[in-house]
């Protein structure tokens, strides 16, 4: 398990469609310390998706991490890792893209995709698009970029390296266009609350976000997910699991609702935290104590209240008992999480023929 506590918000404010909001809402976020910020994707949202919204917030902020969901399924590998490296890019290494895992059948529609069936029917192409977006960025070395020339930019010969694909439904020729992002990767979040989304987690994500309303429940989750990922041939501390609460703080400091001992109780939407910052610092100081998660994933039921809230009180109060950092430990989201920064192959394969002298 991470010994360091990870904790991230969500930044959804339905029915907002500039960036402006969005803007206050990270630098609050960031002014804690969190690790991270997350923004779902709706195709009934007016205004740029969740990336286009996140590239506007980039600028504005210096350290935290920006999290946008991308329904992997239904779009297509070239177009999803172009715009995710773009973030990543404008960023300078800040950037997560939250692989949505859905059968939702207006997505697939307007995304121009077949007709969706079940979620675990959608399991291969996501993890199809996962692989194809990897190997792009792959194929691109650190270094190589696009050069000036008499006739205007053009794509460094020398450098991109092929990932065609005859995948079933993302078929991939060429490299990218586009240069390396600055953390290689950046960091893959799933929900893996059910089954299928349990194993594309257990199989690409960075950082796997579960619901659970009682520890147990979140160290079962957290177990599987281990399991599974070794199985994978990966090594389980290589993934962050983060519980994924919403909260509502509206009822003071410690105002715990009656009759659940202060703990979340479940919902239709998820397990639900209602109560005071104080007692929601228990909470996450001690899940965290146990070794039943890494961290958590917070949504706020009223976003700038609750955000405020969990920032100036539960935030403050878990630092100013040494539970929680009070700076970042560096720059990119990779550095925040403890992550390391994958080597590109073809990186790799120059590094060795200098130092060996082998081809």
């Amino acid at each position: 398990m991470s010994s360091l506590l990870h904790l991230a918000a969500a930044l959804d404010l339905p029915g907002a469609a500039d960036g402006g909001a969005y803007v206050e809402l990270a630098r609050l976020a960031e002014r804690g310390g969190l690790d991270f910020v997350t923004l779902d994707d709706s195709s009934g949202r007016s205004g740029p998706d969740a990336l286009g919204v996140l590239c506007r917030v980039a600028p504005a902020t210096r350290r935290i991490g920006l999290v946008g969901t991308v329904p992997a399924a239904h779009t297509e590998p070239f177009r999803l890792q172009a715009a995710v490296a773009a973030l990543d890019r404008v960023s300078r290494g800040r950037a997560g893209w939250r692989l949505d895992v859905s059968a939702a059948e207006g997505e697939a529609r307007l995304s121009g995709r077949r007709r969706a069936g079940r979620t675990g029917s959608l399991r291969p192409e996501t993890d199809e698009a996962a692989e194809a977006a990897a190997g792009l960025w792959d194929g691109r070395e650190d270094d190589a970029g696009i050069l000036a020339g008499a006739t205007g930019p053009f794509l460094d010969g020398d450098r991109p390296h092929r990932a065609d694909s005859a995948g079933g439904a993302f078929p991939v020729r060429g490299p990218s266009a586009v240069p390396r992002p600055p953390q290689c990767h950046p960091v893959r979040v799933v929900d893996a609350t059910d089954g299928p989304a349990r194993t594309v987690a257990a199989r690409y994500a960075d950082v796997a976000l579960v619901r659970a309303a009682a520890p147990a429940e979140a160290a079962g989750a957290r177990d599987r997910l281990r399991e599974e990922a070794r199985a994978f041939g990966r090594h389980p501390d290589a993934l962050r699991v983060l519980v994924s609460l919403l909260v509502d703080l509206g009822d003071g400091e410690y105002a715990a609702e009656p009759g659940h001992g202060g703990g979340p109780r479940p919902t239709v939407r998820g397990p639900l935290y209602r109560g005071g910052p104080v007692d929601l610092a228990e909470l996450v100081a001690g899940w965290h104590a146990d070794g039943v998660t890494d961290g958590f994933h917070l949504v706020p039921v009223e976003p700038r209240r609750d955000l405020e809230r969990l920032v100036n009180g539960t935030v403050a109060l878990l630092q100013h008992r040494g539970r929680f950092r009070t700076f970042y430990p560096g720059s990119t989201l990779r550095e925040h999480l403890g992550l390391a920064r994958p080597a590109g192959p073809h990186t790799v394969r120059g590094a060795t023929a200098v130092a060996g002298g082998t081809p």
